[in-house]
């Protein structure tokens, strides 16, 4: 049961994950990485939208997340996290040197969905230091899942405002790129 949970939760992380292409400020230890922790890897993913993506980012991971469900939500909101981070810095050079009020709107976005992932992520990692009279698994998972898709919706209305407001351009489509991999 807890395992269907964790795979619901990665379904809904996995979706923002792929906002984020790269992994840059997510780091754990090396270890030796077997062909289970990789299979694991590899079987989660193919579960999501873009299981290529999904695999090649988390695969250097599989050591640290092995056969663990908790391990690899929270990886991806780790990762998520990370790119939101780089996403906010290359929105915030760019409404510098623009007046649109879209791209202003898009550095608000991803900085309210990133203090969402933010909370899922606190969340979870509650979850594992769990306290006598701490809310229940389920209740838990579900903020999580909750917080996971108010910070997708950010994305999407950072995105809806680009397209509304924007006309067709390089700077347009940079934008879109970068915020429609979710």
């Amino acid at each position: 049961m807890a395992r269907q949970i964790y795979t619901s939760a990665f379904l809904h992380l996995a979706t923002i994950f792929f906002f984020f292409r790269t992994i840059s400020a997510v780091r754990f230890p090396p270890g030796p990485t077997t062909a289970n922790d990789l299979d694991f890897i590899r079987t989660s993913c193919n579960a999501t939208l873009y299981p290529d993506v999904c695999f090649t980012s988390l695969a250097g991971y599989a050591s640290a997340v092995q056969y663990n469900p908790a391990r690899l939500a929270r990886l991806a909101i780790g990762v998520s996290i990370s790119r939101a981070k780089y996403t906010t810095a290359y929105l915030s050079k760019l409404s510098r040197a623009s007046a649109s009020a879209a791209v202003h709107d898009c550095v608000s976005n991803v900085g309210d969905a990133m203090e969402k992932m933010r909370g899922s992520l606190r969340q979870l990692r509650e979850m594992n230091h769990r306290r006598p009279g701490a809310p229940t698994f389920r209740f838990q998972m579900s903020n999580v899942q909750t917080w996971m898709s108010a910070a997708l919706t950010d994305e999407e209305t950072c995105t809806d405002g680009i397209t509304e407001e924007m006309e067709d351009g390089e700077t347009k489509t940079a934008v879109c790129e970068k915020v429609a991999d979710v």
